[in-house]
Protein backbone atom coordinates (compact mmCIF):
# COMPACT_ATOMS: atom_id res chain seq x y z
CA UNK A 1 0.00 0.00 0.00
CA UNK A 2 1.10 3.28 -0.64
CA UNK A 3 1.36 6.41 1.47
CA UNK A 4 3.65 8.61 3.45
CA UNK A 5 3.97 8.34 6.97
CA UNK A 6 6.75 9.41 9.56
CA UNK A 7 8.80 6.55 10.65
CA UNK A 8 12.37 6.31 12.84
CA UNK A 9 15.52 4.50 12.09
CA UNK A 10 17.74 4.04 14.69
CA UNK A 11 21.54 2.98 14.64
CA UNK A 12 23.98 2.08 16.96
CA UNK A 13 27.28 4.07 16.84
CA UNK A 14 30.73 4.15 17.10
CA UNK A 15 32.45 6.51 18.40
CA UNK A 16 35.78 7.75 19.32
CA UNK A 17 36.35 9.22 23.10
CA UNK A 18 36.73 12.68 21.92
CA UNK A 19 32.86 12.07 20.17
CA UNK A 20 31.55 10.56 23.27
CA UNK A 21 33.11 13.45 25.18
CA UNK A 22 31.15 15.95 22.66
CA UNK A 23 28.02 14.48 22.86
CA UNK A 24 27.86 14.29 26.44
CA UNK A 25 28.77 18.16 26.34
CA UNK A 26 26.02 19.00 24.11
CA UNK A 27 23.52 16.78 26.65
CA UNK A 28 24.72 18.45 29.53
CA UNK A 29 24.13 21.87 27.55
CA UNK A 30 20.39 20.56 26.69
CA UNK A 31 19.80 20.13 30.48
CA UNK A 32 21.80 23.20 31.50
CA UNK A 33 19.22 25.07 29.46
CA UNK A 34 16.26 22.82 31.13
CA UNK A 35 16.59 23.80 34.39
CA UNK A 36 17.71 27.20 34.17
CA UNK A 37 13.82 27.39 32.66
CA UNK A 38 12.41 25.21 34.95
CA UNK A 39 14.10 27.69 37.37
CA UNK A 40 12.82 30.86 36.07
CA UNK A 41 9.60 29.87 35.70
CA UNK A 42 9.64 28.05 39.03
CA UNK A 43 10.75 31.82 40.75
CA UNK A 44 8.01 33.38 39.03
CA UNK A 45 5.21 31.10 39.91
CA UNK A 46 6.27 31.40 43.78
CA UNK A 47 6.09 35.22 43.28
CA UNK A 48 3.07 35.29 41.77
CA UNK A 49 1.54 33.12 44.46
CA UNK A 50 3.31 35.17 47.47
CA UNK A 51 1.89 38.38 46.20
CA UNK A 52 -1.26 36.73 46.77
CA UNK A 53 -1.10 35.92 50.14
CA UNK A 54 -0.12 39.26 50.71
CA UNK A 55 -4.07 40.49 49.00
CA UNK A 56 -2.55 42.26 45.63
CA UNK A 57 -5.24 41.79 42.96
CA UNK A 58 -4.34 39.72 39.86
CA UNK A 59 -4.07 42.23 37.59
CA UNK A 60 -0.91 43.98 39.98
CA UNK A 61 1.01 40.92 40.04
CA UNK A 62 4.00 40.31 38.36
CA UNK A 63 3.58 39.36 34.51
CA UNK A 64 3.38 35.70 34.23
CA UNK A 65 6.49 34.20 32.22
CA UNK A 66 5.31 32.02 28.74
CA UNK A 67 6.40 28.96 29.01
CA UNK A 68 5.99 28.30 24.99
CA UNK A 69 9.22 27.43 23.28
CA UNK A 70 9.42 30.38 21.25
CA UNK A 71 9.55 32.57 24.39
CA UNK A 72 11.89 30.39 26.44
CA UNK A 73 14.50 30.57 23.13
CA UNK A 74 14.21 34.25 22.75
CA UNK A 75 14.96 34.78 26.47
CA UNK A 76 17.55 32.18 26.89
CA UNK A 77 19.35 34.05 23.68
CA UNK A 78 19.10 37.15 25.72
CA UNK A 79 20.66 35.59 29.26
CA UNK A 80 23.23 33.05 27.27
CA UNK A 81 26.45 35.19 27.56
CA UNK A 82 25.85 35.23 31.36
CA UNK A 83 24.23 31.79 31.88
CA UNK A 84 26.71 29.55 29.85
CA UNK A 85 29.80 32.15 28.33
CA UNK A 86 31.11 28.59 26.84
CA UNK A 87 27.62 28.45 24.51
CA UNK A 88 29.50 28.90 21.19
CA UNK A 89 31.21 25.67 21.96
CA UNK A 90 28.19 23.14 21.57
CA UNK A 91 25.28 23.66 18.81
CA UNK A 92 22.45 25.44 19.35
CA UNK A 93 20.59 22.67 18.76
CA UNK A 94 21.60 21.71 22.14
CA UNK A 95 20.23 24.13 23.56
CA UNK A 96 16.77 24.07 22.00
CA UNK A 97 17.01 20.70 22.94
CA UNK A 98 16.17 21.45 26.83
CA UNK A 99 13.97 24.14 26.21
CA UNK A 100 11.19 22.47 24.27
CA UNK A 101 11.42 19.48 26.28
CA UNK A 102 10.74 22.01 29.35
CA UNK A 103 7.82 23.16 27.01
CA UNK A 104 6.88 20.27 26.54
CA UNK A 105 6.65 18.96 29.87
CA UNK A 106 4.86 23.02 31.28
CA UNK A 107 2.49 22.14 28.47
CA UNK A 108 1.23 18.36 29.95
CA UNK A 109 1.30 19.51 33.20
CA UNK A 110 -0.78 22.30 32.41
CA UNK A 111 -3.48 19.72 30.20
CA UNK A 112 -3.27 17.60 32.80
CA UNK A 113 -4.25 19.72 35.94
CA UNK A 114 -6.86 21.24 33.67
CA UNK A 115 -8.30 17.78 32.85
CA UNK A 116 -7.57 18.04 29.25
CA UNK A 117 -5.30 15.76 28.75
CA UNK A 118 -5.61 12.01 28.57
CA UNK A 119 -4.04 9.39 30.78
CA UNK A 120 -2.34 9.33 34.39
CA UNK A 121 -1.61 12.61 35.80
CA UNK A 122 1.20 14.57 35.04
CA UNK A 123 3.08 16.65 38.09
CA UNK A 124 4.92 19.36 37.69
CA UNK A 125 8.49 19.24 35.90
CA UNK A 126 11.53 18.52 37.84
CA UNK A 127 15.21 19.68 37.74
CA UNK A 128 17.06 17.33 35.78
CA UNK A 129 20.39 15.78 37.94
CA UNK A 130 23.95 15.37 36.14
CA UNK A 131 23.98 11.49 37.34
CA UNK A 132 20.36 10.61 36.98
CA UNK A 133 19.40 12.20 33.71
CA UNK A 134 19.49 10.42 30.32
CA UNK A 135 22.23 11.87 28.03
CA UNK A 136 20.20 12.97 24.49
CA UNK A 137 20.37 15.67 22.35
CA UNK A 138 18.33 16.44 19.54
CA UNK A 139 19.40 18.15 15.91
CA UNK A 140 16.49 19.39 13.53
CA UNK A 141 18.20 22.15 11.59
CA UNK A 142 21.92 22.41 9.96
CA UNK A 143 23.81 19.60 8.46
CA UNK A 144 22.36 16.53 8.37
CA UNK A 145 23.40 13.87 6.16
CA UNK A 146 23.70 10.00 5.79
CA UNK A 147 26.85 9.57 4.23
CA UNK A 148 27.55 7.88 1.08
CA UNK A 149 29.45 4.87 2.62
CA UNK A 150 26.71 3.78 4.31
CA UNK A 151 28.51 3.66 7.65
CA UNK A 152 28.80 7.37 8.76
CA UNK A 153 26.13 10.31 9.83
CA UNK A 154 27.08 13.90 9.86
CA UNK A 155 25.88 16.11 12.77
CA UNK A 156 26.27 20.23 12.96
CA UNK A 157 29.02 20.97 15.03
CA UNK A 158 29.74 17.71 16.16
CA UNK A 159 30.90 16.06 12.88
CA UNK A 160 30.96 12.93 11.16
CA UNK A 161 29.88 10.09 13.53
CA UNK A 162 31.00 6.14 12.89
CA UNK A 163 28.05 4.01 13.00
CA UNK A 164 27.96 0.37 14.50
CA UNK A 165 26.12 -1.02 11.34
CA UNK A 166 25.43 -0.02 7.93
CA UNK A 167 22.81 2.67 6.79
CA UNK A 168 21.78 1.07 3.68
CA UNK A 169 17.69 0.86 3.79
CA UNK A 170 17.79 4.12 4.60
CA UNK A 171 20.30 5.48 2.13
CA UNK A 172 18.62 3.62 -0.69
CA UNK A 173 15.61 5.23 0.35
CA UNK A 174 17.49 8.78 0.29
CA UNK A 175 18.75 8.54 -3.01
CA UNK A 176 15.84 7.62 -4.98
CA UNK A 177 13.77 10.63 -3.14
CA UNK A 178 11.19 8.25 -1.14
CA UNK A 179 12.91 9.71 2.36
CA UNK A 180 13.88 13.00 4.09
CA UNK A 181 15.23 13.04 7.25
CA UNK A 182 13.45 15.15 9.65
CA UNK A 183 15.66 15.51 13.18
CA UNK A 184 18.40 13.10 14.36
CA UNK A 185 18.15 12.38 18.20
CA UNK A 186 21.46 11.05 19.77
CA UNK A 187 20.56 9.30 22.83
CA UNK A 188 22.86 7.60 25.67
CA UNK A 189 21.94 3.66 26.69
CA UNK A 190 23.48 1.47 28.91
CA UNK A 191 26.71 3.50 28.21
CA UNK A 192 26.49 3.35 24.40
CA UNK A 193 25.17 5.95 22.64
CA UNK A 194 22.66 5.27 19.70
CA UNK A 195 20.98 7.77 16.83
CA UNK A 196 17.41 7.77 16.17
CA UNK A 197 16.51 9.15 12.35
CA UNK A 198 12.88 10.83 12.20
CA UNK A 199 12.16 10.31 8.73
CA UNK A 200 8.97 10.91 6.38
CA UNK A 201 9.24 8.08 4.17
CA UNK A 202 6.96 7.32 1.53
CA UNK A 203 6.37 3.42 1.50
CA UNK A 204 5.12 1.20 -0.92
CA UNK A 205 4.72 -2.27 0.97
CA UNK A 206 2.79 -4.87 -0.77
CA UNK A 207 -0.52 -6.19 0.23
CA UNK A 208 -1.29 -8.76 2.40
CA UNK A 209 -0.82 -12.39 0.59
CA UNK A 210 -3.81 -13.04 2.07
CA UNK A 211 -5.83 -10.31 1.76
CA UNK A 212 -9.15 -12.14 2.28
CA UNK A 213 -7.94 -13.91 5.20
CA UNK A 214 -8.91 -13.54 8.82
CA UNK A 215 -6.92 -14.21 12.19
CA UNK A 216 -7.88 -14.27 15.85
CA UNK A 217 -4.69 -13.41 18.09
CA UNK A 218 -5.24 -14.68 21.92
CA UNK A 219 -2.05 -13.43 23.79
CA UNK A 220 -0.88 -14.69 26.57
CA UNK A 221 2.17 -16.11 29.13
CA UNK A 222 2.91 -19.65 28.73
CA UNK A 223 1.82 -19.00 24.76
CA UNK A 224 2.98 -15.67 23.23
CA UNK A 225 0.43 -16.11 20.62
CA UNK A 226 -2.03 -18.51 19.89
CA UNK A 227 -3.80 -18.02 16.13
CA UNK A 228 -7.16 -18.64 15.36
CA UNK A 229 -5.35 -21.45 12.56
CA UNK A 230 -3.53 -23.79 15.11
CA UNK A 231 -0.38 -21.76 15.12
CA UNK A 232 1.17 -21.59 18.55
CA UNK A 233 4.07 -18.75 18.97
CA UNK A 234 6.16 -19.83 22.09
CA UNK A 235 6.44 -17.05 24.97
CA UNK A 236 10.50 -17.41 24.84
CA UNK A 237 10.62 -15.37 29.05
CA UNK A 238 13.68 -13.40 28.35
CA UNK A 239 13.62 -11.51 31.24
CA UNK A 240 12.97 -14.94 33.31
CA UNK A 241 15.62 -16.94 31.81
CA UNK A 242 18.01 -13.64 32.79
CA UNK A 243 17.27 -13.31 36.16
CA UNK A 244 19.64 -15.50 37.80
CA UNK A 245 22.56 -13.08 36.06
CA UNK A 246 20.64 -10.69 37.17
CA UNK A 247 20.33 -11.31 41.07
CA UNK A 248 24.11 -11.99 40.91
CA UNK A 249 24.85 -8.55 39.04
CA UNK A 250 22.65 -6.99 42.02
CA UNK A 251 24.26 -8.34 44.33
CA UNK A 252 27.52 -7.58 43.09
CA UNK A 253 25.61 -3.44 42.99
CA UNK A 254 24.79 -3.93 46.65
CA UNK A 255 28.05 -4.48 48.05
CA UNK A 256 29.64 -1.48 46.35
CA UNK A 257 29.38 1.76 47.88
CA UNK A 258 26.26 3.21 46.32
CA UNK A 259 24.43 7.10 46.36
CA UNK A 260 23.14 7.87 49.62
CA UNK A 261 20.75 10.56 49.15
CA UNK A 262 20.37 10.84 53.29
CA UNK A 263 24.30 11.79 53.74
CA UNK A 264 25.21 12.85 50.60
CA UNK A 265 27.39 9.86 50.03
CA UNK A 266 28.06 10.03 46.34
CA UNK A 267 28.57 6.13 44.60
CA UNK A 268 32.05 4.50 43.84
CA UNK A 269 33.80 3.98 40.54
CA UNK A 270 33.60 0.53 41.38
CA UNK A 271 29.50 0.50 42.37
CA UNK A 272 29.10 2.57 38.32
CA UNK A 273 31.04 0.08 37.10
CA UNK A 274 28.95 -2.97 38.31
CA UNK A 275 26.00 -0.70 37.82
CA UNK A 276 26.52 -0.67 33.77
CA UNK A 277 27.39 -4.21 33.46
CA UNK A 278 23.95 -4.88 35.38
CA UNK A 279 22.32 -2.18 32.80
CA UNK A 280 23.77 -4.01 29.56
CA UNK A 281 21.71 -7.20 30.74
CA UNK A 282 18.59 -5.12 31.25
CA UNK A 283 18.88 -3.46 27.30
CA UNK A 284 19.48 -7.00 26.10
CA UNK A 285 16.39 -8.49 27.48
CA UNK A 286 14.61 -5.46 25.86
CA UNK A 287 16.19 -5.97 22.53
CA UNK A 288 15.70 -9.55 22.97
CA UNK A 289 11.75 -9.24 23.26
CA UNK A 290 11.53 -6.22 20.66
CA UNK A 291 12.94 -7.89 18.04
CA UNK A 292 10.38 -11.19 18.80
CA UNK A 293 7.24 -8.99 18.72
CA UNK A 294 8.39 -7.19 15.67
CA UNK A 295 9.04 -10.55 13.74
CA UNK A 296 5.72 -11.73 14.87
CA UNK A 297 3.75 -8.60 13.98
CA UNK A 298 5.36 -8.36 10.46
CA UNK A 299 4.26 -11.91 9.96
CA UNK A 300 0.45 -11.06 11.05
CA UNK A 301 0.61 -8.21 9.23
CA UNK A 302 2.07 -9.35 5.72
CA UNK A 303 0.26 -12.73 5.70
CA UNK A 304 -3.37 -11.76 7.19
CA UNK A 305 -5.93 -9.12 5.66
CA UNK A 306 -7.80 -8.74 9.03
CA UNK A 307 -6.29 -9.04 12.34
CA UNK A 308 -8.64 -9.14 15.14
CA UNK A 309 -7.15 -8.82 19.15
CA UNK A 310 -8.82 -7.85 22.40
CA UNK A 311 -9.18 -4.75 24.13
CA UNK A 312 -6.86 -6.03 26.89
CA UNK A 313 -6.83 -4.09 30.53
CA UNK A 314 -3.42 -3.91 30.82
CA UNK A 315 -2.64 -2.31 32.95
CA UNK A 316 -5.14 -3.91 35.56
CA UNK A 317 -3.42 -7.41 35.15
CA UNK A 318 -0.19 -5.30 36.08
CA UNK A 319 -1.27 -4.77 39.24
CA UNK A 320 -1.75 -8.59 40.41
CA UNK A 321 1.79 -8.74 42.00
CA UNK A 322 1.50 -12.52 40.92
CA UNK A 323 1.31 -12.07 37.21
CA UNK A 324 2.75 -8.57 36.85
CA UNK A 325 6.39 -9.38 35.79
CA UNK A 326 5.33 -12.07 33.11
CA UNK A 327 2.95 -9.83 31.77
CA UNK A 328 5.50 -7.20 30.96
CA UNK A 329 8.07 -9.26 30.07
CA UNK A 330 5.20 -10.55 27.39
CA UNK A 331 4.38 -7.23 25.83
CA UNK A 332 1.13 -7.73 25.13
CA UNK A 333 0.56 -3.90 24.60
CA UNK A 334 3.33 -3.49 22.59
CA UNK A 335 1.61 -6.36 19.88
CA UNK A 336 -1.48 -4.15 19.49
CA UNK A 337 0.94 -1.18 18.98
CA UNK A 338 2.53 -2.70 16.09
CA UNK A 339 0.12 -4.39 15.13
CA UNK A 340 -1.87 -0.77 14.78
CA UNK A 341 0.56 0.55 11.95
CA UNK A 342 2.11 -2.42 10.49
CA UNK A 343 -1.67 -3.59 9.10
CA UNK A 344 -1.88 0.39 7.97
CA UNK A 345 1.17 0.38 6.00
CA UNK A 346 0.27 -3.24 4.44
CA UNK A 347 -3.09 -1.79 3.48
CA UNK A 348 -5.11 -4.24 5.85
CA UNK A 349 -7.39 -3.62 8.79
CA UNK A 350 -7.00 -4.26 13.18
CA UNK A 351 -9.99 -4.87 14.47
CA UNK A 352 -9.79 -4.72 18.67
CA UNK A 353 -12.74 -6.97 20.14
CA UNK A 354 -14.43 -5.02 23.17
CA UNK A 355 -13.01 -5.78 26.43
CA UNK A 356 -16.34 -7.46 27.16
CA UNK A 357 -16.32 -10.21 24.86
CA UNK A 358 -16.14 -13.70 26.41
CA UNK A 359 -13.94 -15.02 24.13
CA UNK A 360 -12.27 -17.66 26.49
CA UNK A 361 -15.94 -18.12 27.79
CA UNK A 362 -17.62 -18.92 24.85
CA UNK A 363 -17.44 -22.32 22.81
CA UNK A 364 -16.16 -21.23 19.28
CA UNK A 365 -17.80 -24.54 18.03
CA UNK A 366 -21.60 -24.14 19.11
CA UNK A 367 -21.59 -20.78 20.88
CA UNK A 368 -22.44 -21.93 24.00
CA UNK A 369 -21.21 -19.41 26.97
CA UNK A 370 -20.08 -20.99 30.37
CA UNK A 371 -20.81 -18.90 33.50
CA UNK A 372 -17.14 -19.51 34.79
CA UNK A 373 -14.01 -20.43 33.50
CA UNK A 374 -11.03 -20.35 36.24
CA UNK A 375 -7.65 -18.97 35.00
CA UNK A 376 -5.96 -22.11 36.20
CA UNK A 377 -8.25 -24.23 33.50
CA UNK A 378 -6.27 -24.33 30.30
CA UNK A 379 -8.31 -26.73 28.34
CA UNK A 380 -11.86 -25.33 27.57
CA UNK A 381 -14.43 -28.18 27.68
CA UNK A 382 -18.05 -27.61 26.13
CA UNK A 383 -21.08 -29.25 28.34
CA UNK A 384 -23.16 -28.45 25.34
CA UNK A 385 -21.32 -29.99 22.20
CA UNK A 386 -18.81 -31.65 24.12
CA UNK A 387 -15.92 -30.16 22.52
CA UNK A 388 -12.52 -30.29 24.00
CA UNK A 389 -9.51 -27.76 22.89
CA UNK A 390 -6.56 -25.52 24.31
CA UNK A 391 -8.46 -22.61 26.13
CA UNK A 392 -6.35 -19.60 24.17
CA UNK A 393 -6.97 -21.32 20.84
CA UNK A 394 -11.15 -21.37 21.80
CA UNK A 395 -10.69 -17.45 22.54
CA UNK A 396 -8.45 -17.21 19.07
CA UNK A 397 -11.40 -18.85 17.11
CA UNK A 398 -14.18 -16.71 18.70
CA UNK A 399 -12.31 -13.67 17.87
CA UNK A 400 -11.82 -14.23 14.26
CA UNK A 401 -15.31 -15.59 13.88
CA UNK A 402 -16.75 -12.25 15.66
CA UNK A 403 -15.51 -10.35 12.40
CA UNK A 404 -17.35 -13.14 10.20
CA UNK A 405 -20.56 -12.37 12.83
CA UNK A 406 -20.86 -8.59 12.31
CA UNK A 407 -19.94 -8.46 8.54
CA UNK A 408 -22.55 -10.46 8.14
CA UNK A 409 -25.11 -8.26 10.06
CA UNK A 410 -24.73 -9.91 13.15
CA UNK A 411 -25.16 -7.20 15.86
CA UNK A 412 -26.61 -9.41 18.69
CA UNK A 413 -25.79 -9.15 22.66
CA UNK A 414 -23.37 -12.01 24.10
CA UNK A 415 -23.75 -13.13 27.03
CA UNK A 416 -21.39 -13.42 29.72
CA UNK A 417 -22.84 -15.46 32.30
CA UNK A 418 -22.51 -12.94 35.27
CA UNK A 419 -24.83 -10.77 34.63
CA UNK A 420 -23.13 -8.07 33.27
CA UNK A 421 -24.05 -8.25 29.50
CA UNK A 422 -22.43 -6.31 26.92
CA UNK A 423 -22.83 -5.38 23.40
CA UNK A 424 -19.44 -6.25 21.92
CA UNK A 425 -18.66 -3.74 19.13
CA UNK A 426 -15.49 -3.54 16.99
CA UNK A 427 -13.14 -1.13 16.90
CA UNK A 428 -10.86 -0.27 14.42
CA UNK A 429 -7.64 -0.27 15.43
CA UNK A 430 -5.71 3.70 14.95
CA UNK A 431 -4.35 6.87 16.12
CA UNK A 432 -5.06 7.10 20.30
CA UNK A 433 -7.05 3.52 19.57
CA UNK A 434 -3.37 1.47 20.05
CA UNK A 435 -3.43 1.89 23.62
CA UNK A 436 -6.05 1.42 26.45
CA UNK A 437 -7.69 5.15 27.44
CA UNK A 438 -7.28 5.41 30.77
CA UNK A 439 -10.62 7.38 30.67
CA UNK A 440 -12.24 4.00 30.76
CA UNK A 441 -11.58 3.27 34.10
CA UNK A 442 -14.18 5.62 35.43
CA UNK A 443 -16.85 4.29 33.17
CA UNK A 444 -15.70 0.67 34.01
CA UNK A 445 -16.13 0.91 37.56
CA UNK A 446 -19.63 2.94 37.19
CA UNK A 447 -20.74 -0.23 35.26
CA UNK A 448 -20.70 0.89 31.65
CA UNK A 449 -18.86 -0.69 28.56
CA UNK A 450 -15.65 1.23 27.00
CA UNK A 451 -17.80 1.08 23.74
CA UNK A 452 -20.59 2.84 25.03
CA UNK A 453 -18.56 6.55 24.81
Amino acid sequence: MTGQVVQAYKFAMDLTPAQGRDLSRHAGAARLAYNWGLARIKANLSQREAERSYGIVNDDLTPPVNWSLYSLRREWNQAKHQVAPWWSECSKEAYNTGLDQLARALKNWSDSSKGTRKGKRVGFPRFKSKRKATRSVRFTTGTIRVEADRRRLTLPKVGTLKTHESTRKLQRRIQVGTARVLSVTVRQESGRWFASLTCRVDRNDPSPTRPDAVVGVDVGIKALAVLSDGTVVDNPHHHTNALRKLRRLSRTVSRRQGPDRRTGQAPSNRWHKANRTRNRVHHQVTNQRRDGLHKLTTELAATHGTVVVEDLHVSGMLANRKLARHVADAGFAEVRRQLTYKTQWRGGSLVVADRWFASSKTCSDCGAVKAKLALSERTFVCTECGVVLGRDLNAARNLAALVERYVAGSGSETQNGRGADRKTGLVPAGGCEAFTPHRDDSRVRRGLSPSNR
